[in-house]
């Protein structure tokens, strides 16, 4: 006979509020901080790049409120810092100019540039009233055989270090963009990274170089314990091993292995407190790091004090995103339409009765979103209840006529083959209709 002689029974549940507070988002509760943990984290955009490239139909009159909202999602927080947008081709640099001129104005997020390693490129940038460029600087040798000709690793580094030359004339500071850095031999990035410090030596530490390290393809992984060039924490590591401070390296990873998220944490945990992404994630193929993900698990971190960003813009942007035809995934994470959205009646039942008990944290405070259900043939009468209290206020028990009228009624409907669930306007409509006396 089993005795449970070790279990506990307190008076009270433990809910551990230290890593799940009432007014916050989770926190980590380290067991053991990794030394190389920076001491503060921030990100970094590129929704009019890699946003762009992913499809989404940027204009002027889209790509400004774009910026607009970036801007009033990071507030006075630093979450959110620099952001890169084209210089080529149109509208890009009618877009660079509107943001140029606001963030002139004391808009807080600092626009960017993004050029290829060429000279030909630099001469787009010098004039703009940018303090920095991206340098996209192909690091594997997939890239560096097949992109020059007649091709090779020696060949790749010259031409990016003229270029690199050529912005440091121009008085900008250089940003490389390791592409592809996830397939990249150390044999190249590593001596390409100490060339290129060595230059930008001469030119004083105001244009020091930043390097982002980007998982191109997504194949990144956020373990130590696997060998070069898949291990973030490695190349993380390697990178600071050469005197890269912290701040001067950024992660841009892709999410088509589905690890986005998991490898930003690896790569701050091992010494990078940049993230480099988008606001909901938008990008090529799978897309880039969602920073909001990354940011609520920066603050969760301890690195980022208050204020923190003011997350319920974010349901603003995903307005702006679904008029342009690129509305966010119904299951998207924290700003999905059905991300904090239940048809079982089991959850709805938990909701009901202590509604924690089915949320991650406060979503409706933090993210401005409601907890919310909706009504199939599995929701029960609990789905219902909850349903009427959300809209109405009204707490009705479980052998309430009326609730009993309207849920025998849907029941009826799926009954005869309805596959769709039931919300709040045909809730609502069935509680209207007046009650038919049984005349039978």
């Amino acid at each position: 006979m089993t005795t449970f002689e070790n279990l506990t029974d307190p008076d009270a549940p433990e809910l551990f509020p230290a890593s799940f507070p009432r007014d916050g988002f989770p926190r980590w509760e380290w067991t053991a901080r990794p030394a190389a943990v920076p001491t503060a984290a921030w990100t970094t955009e590129t929704t009019h790049r890699d946003g762009q490239q992913g499809g989404l139909p940027l204009t002027v009159e889209a790509g400004a409120p774009i910026y607009g909202l970036m801007c009033a999602f990071t507030g006075g927080s630093g979450g959110l810092r620099p952001a890169a947008l084209f210089v080529h081709p149109a509208p890009g640099p009618r877009i660079l100019q509107a943001a140029l001129e606001r963030h002139a104005g004391g808009a807080p997020v600092e626009p960017t540039t993004w050029i290829r390693a060429s000279r030909k490129d630099t001469e787009l940038v010098g004039g703009l009233g940018v303090r920095e460029t991206g340098m996209l600087a192909s690091a594997s040798d997939y890239h560096t055989f097949h992109k020059f000709r007649p091709g090779g690793r020696r060949q790749a580094a010259e031409a990016y270090l003229d270029a690199v030359r050529a912005v440091l004339d121009a008085g900008l500071r250089p940003r490389l963009h390791l592409e592809d850095a996830t397939r990249a031999p150390e044999e190249f990035v590593l001596p390409f990274a100490e060339a290129v410090m060595a230059v930008c030596a001469e030119h004083g530490p105001a244009l020091r170089p930043k390097f982002r390290v980007c998982d191109t393809m997504g194949l990144g992984l956020p373990y130590d314990h696997v060998a070069a060039p898949r291990s973030v924490p490695r190349w993380i590591r390697a990178l600071r091993s050469l005197g890269v401070a912290p701040e001067d390296l950024e992660f841009h990873p892709h999410n088509d292995t589905h690890l986005v998220v998991a490898n930003c944490l690896a790569a701050i945990q091992a010494g990078c407190a940049v993230v480099n992404g988008t606001l909901l994630g938008t990008g090529e193929r799978t897309g880039n790091a969602p920073l909001e993900a990354v940011l609520l698990h920066i603050a969760g971190m301890g690195l980022m004090d208050e204020p923190l960003p003011d997350f319920h813009v974010l349901n603003d942007l995903a307005d702006l995103y679904a008029g342009l035809g690129r509305p966010v995934p119904p299951t998207y994470p924290l700003y999905g339409k059905d991300a904090h959205r239940t048809r079982a009646g089991i959850h709805a039942d938990g909701l009901n009765k202590f509604w924690w008990m089915y949320a991650p944290f406060d979503v409706p405070r933090l993210l401005g979103r409601p907890l919310e259900v909706s009504l199939t043939r599995d929701s029960g009468l609990a789905g219902l209840v909850f349903l009427i209290r959300q809209h109405t206020g009204r707490e009705l028990p479980k052998d309430d006529p009326d609730l009993l009228r309207v849920h025998d009624a849907l029941m009826a409907e799926w009954d005869a083959g309805r596959q769709t669930a039931a919300e709040w306007e045909e809730v609502e409509s069935l509680l209207a209709a007046p009650v038919t006396a049984d005349v039978s």
